[in-house]
């Protein structure tokens, strides 16, 4: 179906519909199609990448190879962002039409929020792993250019995607998706790669400005998801099961609900020689004590997405760019947990980082085959199709 602003469907649709042929689509004329269906939605697997090397890195248990490991996946990223900045200049510059359609589509418009997260992921890595290949200097330049400019981007689709869907979009009641989360997370990951850089100043207004700069995007991005789960936990209960293609998208909650937990645990590692001591130890205490409860509600929708999926797989769902929804979001939570851990001293919380870290990597392996295998047949650069439906809920 085309997707115009005033559309109302009962399930927001998974990509934008070709819209009428235009001068650049006529015979003989030089143009890219492989592009014109490389959506917002292809850094996902940048976030993806990235978050394999950082989580590994952040791991308090010492694996052997472990590091060299996450260093060959952290060139991967990096080579990866590169890649998809590319194919997502050249989308922009000869197939205008289909991206303006894009952020007409409310079901493709937050993904814009996903360009800002590939970019921090990439520059915290460079910070933490890519360090050991491309130098301190280097390292921390690179994540400097990448933080400012993930960060301008990320508070940017933070404004701009509700905006489009207040005056544009006007999704129709129970079409929330938990895609809408990801231009909102944003600036969570702003907060949690910030408190990476506060160190790298000088002690004095810099660092402390820094520091409470990321605490205000934690607030900003932790109060606006808590306006927005509640509309996708009710789509849930009130409309059943997301279609097939999107059941991965549940994963997404965990986005939010991991990196908070990672930012309070690394802003509190970066607060003391930032802020008077009794507020580090404030900030400190703070870290503890909200982790653990959100990281408690994390697993338990991690455990309800997980089942949604498997009865999504036993009807059918088969791979889709969504799959990369079990990527970031867990890895999150990873560094979150591993954040508890090494706050708190608690083994168990130790070994839960490194059984999240498992799924993380079965989960990547999953995601980056299907997305190398859809390449090579071209099914990920056809046109779209709509996604199946949900089957029919049982009583």
């Amino acid at each position: 179906m085309a997707i115009f602003p005033q559309t109302r469907t009962a399930e927001p649709p998974l990509h934008v519909a070709l819209p009428p042929r235009r001068a650049d689509d006529r015979p003989g004329v030089r143009r890219l199609p492989s592009l014109r269906h490389i959506g917002p939605n292809w850094y996902a697997s940048v976030m993806g990448t990235a978050i394999v090397a950082s989580a590994g890195a952040a791991l308090p248990v010492d694996v052997p190879g472990l590091r060299a490991a996450c260093t060959l996946v952290w060139a991967l990223s990096a080579v990866l962002l590169l890649a998809v900045l590319a194919a997502r200049a050249g989308h922009w510059i000869h197939h205008r039409d289909q991206a303006r359609a894009h952020l007409l589509d409310p079901a493709v418009a937050p993904f814009y929020g996903c360009l800002s997260m590939a970019l921090m992921a990439v520059g915290g890595a460079t910070l933490t792993v890519g360090v050991d290949v491309v130098g301190a200097r280097a390292a921390l330049a690179v994540d400097v250019v990448l933080f400012a400019a993930g960060t301008a981007v990320g508070l940017a689709a933070a404004v701009v995607v509700p905006y489009l869907m207040v005056v544009r979009h006007r999704p129709a009641p129970g079409t929330a998706s938990p895609v809408w989360l990801l231009p909102l997370v944003a600036p969570m990951v702003s907060a949690s790669q910030g408190a990476l850089l506060v160190p790298h100043l000088g002690a004095g207004q810099g660092r402390e400005a820094l520091l409470l700069a990321c605490y205000a995007m934690f607030g900003l991005s932790l109060l606006a998801t808590l306006v927005v789960l509640p509309l996708v936990f009710s789509r849930l209960v009130h409309h059943g099961p997301l279609p097939l293609a999107l059941t991965p998208t549940l994963f997404l909650v965990l986005g939010p609900l991991g990196q908070s937990t990672t930012a309070v645990n690394q802003l509190a590692d970066a607060a003391p020689g930032a802020v008077a001591g009794p507020y580090a130890s404030a900030f400190g205490a703070f870290a503890v004590l909200y982790g653990v409860p959100v990281l408690g509600f994390a697993l338990l929708w991690l455990a309800l997405a997980a089942a949604m999926v498997v009865r999504a797989a036993r009807n059918g769902m088969g791979f889709a760019m969504t799959w990369w929804a079990f990527t970031f979001p867990v890895g999150t939570c990873v560094t979150g947990a591993a954040g508890l851990a090494r706050h708190t001293g608690l083994d168990a919380l130790t070994w839960l980082a490194v059984a999240l870290y498992v799924f993380l990597v079965v989960a990547w392996a999953a995601a980056g085959t299907g997305t190398v295998r859809g390449l090579l047949s071209g099914a990920l650069t056809a046109a779209p199709v709509p996604p199946r439906p949900a089957t029919a809920r049982t009583t």
